[in-house]
């Protein structure tokens, strides 16, 4: 590899590879990148149609077909769309919530706060919501966006505006869902899962950018919340599904380096109906966030009181192929940018970028884990010229979970995060090991590498008080 600029570095066009690879990263975290990984971000350049270069952020590991923390872009008219650069879990994404606590007025609540939570939002493996809804009203919803949970008493226009896309991408076509979909979507909305997927109580302990910061109402020692999930067994039987459809169309006339990178002509029948649902799935996760939101703020106002403001601050996905228009050799071209553990990084003015952002640039929300911090940047130009304005969604794996769990076999985590101030409630102690510190990069690192890259700006660090995990 070929350091090009600040941690930008470049694997050249080599065998089947129509465009060259790129990883963001430091020495020290190139040095981390599993060997997997570089060979499935090769593999990706290897698409037709590709773009400039397939992309890796520092929180690169080994994913299906594509690495997660993958960028790839295709032209939008004649190039490919692939379920594999999505991933399952379609619009996995974070929201992150202000209120008008701070540090010290939350810490004699936080036991009864963490509970009224954990009781509030189901959350574990095959975790079933609390609502109870008709096939119709899923279809409204997944139709419709978070629109539906402000008709349902769960948003507000304020919400709206924070959330990317305003919480609703438009090309659903509900007739083409399979009925297992269905069935797997109606029990699951307002549901947080498991695995990585968190709700976590924080505390701002660092301002980096005072003057965005302020603008965002956010301030020192101010409690914020955040939320990480996505569209749960809906979306994962939307990606298994149109992969098992693509295999069966295109299996065994594709020439793939690998059959996980199976994928479709954007403008053939298989190309719009994976698309059709890809955005059903994201409303979805869009409006789960939103529900969860809605009980968060029940829980406070019953342990605190009513006087409590909970505001969101953005909400921004990282698993998703998106439309977008972007400037290449000078040109400027519509692209598909498939986005997979990468979160979007927009500079200031532009226009997919909501009003009430736009002038500062795109919040990024990248959560680390439940033992150290995590970071809100605000996106830049820079990232747009580079990296088809994307940057890093999170601190990256590098144990597998049964290789966490094996390295933490001997340790209370609830003692020791104890002893850190954070309290911890999960559905399943396996959870707490394979998602324990050890298993994951330190996002500090991760977030100078991208900021080094200018592939961000950092606003605010955040440092945790209290998790829920599944």
């Amino acid at each position: 590899m070929n350091e090009i600029s600040k941690n930008i570095w470049e694997i050249p066009r080599s065998g089947d590879m129509n465009v060259p690879a790129y990883v963001v990263a430091s020495k020290s975290l190139l040095d981390k990148v599993e060997q997997g990984a570089i060979e499935q971000l090769k593999n990706v350049a290897s698409l037709p149609t590709i773009v400039k270069g397939a992309f890796a952020m520092p929180d690169i590991h080994q994913g299906y077909g594509f690495p997660i923390g993958g960028v790839a872009a295709f032209d939008a008219e004649n190039g490919i769309v692939s379920p594999g650069g999505v991933g399952y879990d379609i619009n996995c994404g974070v929201r992150l919530l202000k209120t008008s606590l701070y540090k010290d007025d939350i810490t004699p609540y936080m036991d009864k706060i963490i509970h009224s939570i954990y009781s509030n939002v189901p959350c574990g493996i095959g975790s079933k919501g609390r609502l109870k809804i008709s096939r119709k009203e899923l279809f409204s919803a997944i139709t419709t966006g978070v629109n539906w949970t402000k008709k349902r008493g769960f948003a507000d226009s304020a919400d709206i505006d924070a959330i990317e896309d305003n919480g609703f991408l438009p090309l659903c076509d509900t007739s083409t869902l399979s009925e297992r979909a269905i069935e797997r979507g109606m029990p699951q909305l307002g549901s947080l899962g498991a695995g990585n997927h968190f709700i976590e109580i924080q505390y701002v302990s660092d301002i980096y950018d005072e003057k965005t910061a302020e603008k965002m109402g956010i301030a020192p020692g101010m409690v914020t919340v955040m939320i990480h999930t996505g569209s749960r067994g809906f979306g994962y039987q939307v990606c298994d599904d149109n992969l098992k459809s693509l295999r069966h169309k295109y299996g065994n006339s594709l020439n793939l380096k690998d059959k996980e990178l199976i994928y479709a002509p954007i403008s053939s029948d298989e190309g719009r109906k994976y698309i059709s649902q890809m955005h059903c799935a994201a409303n979805y996760a869009y409006v789960n966030r939103q529900i969860i939101t809605h009980w968060i703020r029940e829980s406070f106002f019953k342990v605190i009181g009513g006087n409590t403001a909970i505001d969101v601050v953005y909400d921004i996905c990282h698993n998703i192929a998106k439309f977008e228009k972007h400037t290449v050799n000078g040109k400027e071209r519509k692209l598909i940018v498939h986005r997979k553990g990468a979160t979007r990084s927009l500079g200031a003015g532009n226009v997919l970028i909501g009003e009430k952002y736009r002038a500062m640039g795109q919040p990024i929300i990248i959560p680390g884990d439940m033992g150290r911090s995590s970071y809100l940047l605000t996106g830049t130009t820079e990232a747009e010229k580079e990296t088809f304005g994307s940057t890093c969604h999170g601190a990256g794996r590098v144990l597998s979970r049964h290789k966490a769990i094996k390295a933490t076999k001997d340790i209370n985590l609830e003692k020791e995060l104890g002893k850190q101030n954070i309290k911890v409630m999960a559905k399943s102690r396996r959870t707490l090991h394979e998602e324990a510190s050890v298993a994951y990069k330190n996002i500090s690192e991760v977030i100078d590498a991208v900021t080094g890259a200018g592939l961000g700006k950092k606003v605010v660090k955040m440092k945790p008080m209290g998790v829920i995990k599944g």
